[in-house]
């Protein structure tokens, strides 16, 4: 029996798929794509609970066992990501080791915890010892706030003091917290540069360090920082190539590094949030500076979840 005699002494009560070409004047339900042509699917009634497939050939039984190619199992689609997924996405960005002991570890750090770096920074920038704008006596200023964590470092004496200078207040201690982002970012560099370099003795490329100092910036979206040294630390940490350790968070930067202090000539990469940047070892008195902040490219979640003022976050850690 045709499939058409079939569709014409079906019952009410029982109903299949069939697959009948645009041309058909029945309204559709869906559309799928097969044997080369598309195809429409209606409902329509038959009294065999059989699936056909109906083409210009003629007709066959199609199995939907699951051997068969036109078995697909369900899968549920949510139109939402899921919280724990949303928060722990760590982008597409590939981490590289960019130089001998300097490692870029790409949106290394997930929105949650950038979520509670910032909100740390706040609670820790309003108290004493928090926020303010480095100035010179010659009247100038830096254009970035600083707070340090552990020992305060005085911009133009370019040393290290137990109390600030200017105001008398103790900087705040470094969180527990940041001290465990650092430990765990410093191993992770160690088995990029293993892989990456087919290397045994990681950390005669990289040592490991135990940060005592943290100094957070925060650049507005004007902010910069010349080319400059970080070599105010000890003459045994600088020997020894204890790294820093640099956490972004906010807005973008264009990031430059050289072995000479020339900016026109000096290598540029972008940080993003959540980046981590490490370098020690050879690479540890690298020229490096901030040439630009690149505005509104701040994951949305971030400034929703902390009103994160437009700009960057930078926390750079080192041991004394």
């Amino acid at each position: 029996m045709s499939l058409q005699n079939n569709h014409h002494q079906s019952s009410e009560s029982s109903r299949r798929f069939s697959h009948r070409s645009y041309e058909e004047e029945y309204p559709p339900l869906g559309a799928i794509t097969s044997l080369g042509r598309k195809m429409r699917i209606e409902r329509s009634t038959t009294p065999s609970s059989e699936n056909y497939f109906e083409h210009e050939q003629g007709t066959r039984k199609l199995d939907f066992s699951e051997d068969s190619p036109y078995f697909e199992p369900f899968k549920p689609f949510d139109i939402c990501f899921s919280r724990k997924n949303y928060f722990n996405a760590e982008g597409t960005g590939r981490s590289s080791v960019l130089r001998p002991g300097m490692v870029l570890l790409k949106r290394y750090i997930n929105v949650r915890d950038q979520i509670q770096i910032v909100k740390t920074c706040q609670e820790l920038g309003k108290g004493p010892g928090g926020f303010y704008q480095p100035g010179y006596k010659s009247g100038a200023k830096l254009r970035l706030h600083m707070m340090c964590l552990g020992l305060n470092w005085d911009p133009e004496a370019k040393e290290y003091e137990e109390l600030r200078s200017f105001d008398g207040f103790e900087p705040p201690a470094i969180p527990d917290k940041f001290l465990r982002l650092v430990r765990i970012a410093i191993r992770d560099a160690h088995s990029l540069i293993e892989k990456d370099l087919i290397a045994n003795h990681v950390e005669e490329i990289l040592p490991a360090m135990s940060p005592d100092i943290c100094i957070v910036n925060f650049y507005n979206t004007s902010g910069r920082l010349g080319l400059h040294q970080d070599c105010d630390e000890t003459e045994y940490s600088l020997r020894k190539g204890l790294p820093v350790v640099s956490f972004s968070v906010g807005d973008s930067a264009e990031f430059l590094y050289s072995d000479e202090r020339d900016a026109e000539n000096a290598e540029k990469i972008v940080l993003e949030s959540g980046d981590v940047l490490i370098f020690g070892g050879e690479s540890r008195l690298v020229f490096h500076g901030v040439s630009r902040i690149i505005p509104n490219s701040a994951p949305v979640i971030l400034l929703e979840r902390t009103c994160l003022r437009p700009g960057r976050l930078n926390l750079t850690f080192r041991e004394y």
